[in-house]
């Protein structure tokens, strides 16, 4: 699961990123609002930790443009300002949550779990599809009720499709997803295929019911 954490305060910032990666997030940082609304527009992330004062511009402004141009992505504000009117601007605009600073990395970590499961998993701790239940929070996956050990990336990677079932992911998507947005920077795309080949037998090998379907010329889709 990918993070996306704009906030201007570099000891905040270090913080958050070495607290989450330790949780196994993928971690993207902006420390302005120009790199912010880059990141926003460019990319998706399963949730976005959002400083609302920030140099050149202001975070309820991205998060108006998260919203304007109909991106889900779970939101939650982080904010110096701890007031009953800008925790009320923040939700009427989208976010889907607010925390003033200075607050307890433990709750923020169970906030982000919540909205995450909201945004993905209809409010469940468990997506399902066919035989096969997978437990984000847990990082657990069952077929048939018995456990399958993956590694991250394939556990990561197995998630990502099963929270968007028969549906198209260009491989571009699938590496940003998995291995961050500066996967782009690639000059081959080619170590998805290894990885899908890899799940696959894995999946196969434990009689899951689902398997990965190759589009060709643009991705892959979970059927």
């Amino acid at each position: 699961m990918k993070i996306l954490i704009i906030e201007d305060e570099p000891a905040l910032l270090e913080t958050l990123r070495h607290f989450l990666e330790k949780e196994k997030y993928i971690i993207e940082t902006a420390n302005d609002y120009f790199s912010g609304i880059e990141k926003v527009g460019t990319y998706d992330y399963d949730c976005i930790l959002l400083d609302i004062m920030l140099p050149n511009g202001n975070g309820i402004d991205i998060l108006k443009e998260i919203r304007k141009s109909g991106k889900k992505d779970s939101v939650i504000i982080l904010s110096a300002k701890g007031s009953v009117e800008d925790k009320i601007l923040g939700l009427d605009f989208g976010a889907d949550d607010y925390l003033a600073k200075p607050f307890n990395l433990m709750e923020l970590h169970s906030r982000i779990k919540s909205a995450i499961r909201r945004k993905n998993q209809d409010g469940e701790k468990f997506v399902s599809y066919k035989n096969v239940k997978l437990y984000p929070e847990e990082r657990k996956i069952l077929v048939d009720g018995t456990e399958l050990s993956l590694n991250r990336k394939e556990f990561d990677l197995l998630y990502y499709f099963m929270i968007r079932p028969e549906k198209i992911l260009q491989k571009t998507s699938l590496a940003e997803s998995v291995w961050g947005d500066n996967i782009d920077q690639s000059d081959s795309l080619d170590f998805i295929y290894s990885q899908i080949k890899n799940l696959r037998k894995k999946l196969k090998d434990n009689n899951a019911e689902i398997d990965f379907q190759a589009v060709y010329g643009v991705g892959y889709k979970l059927v």
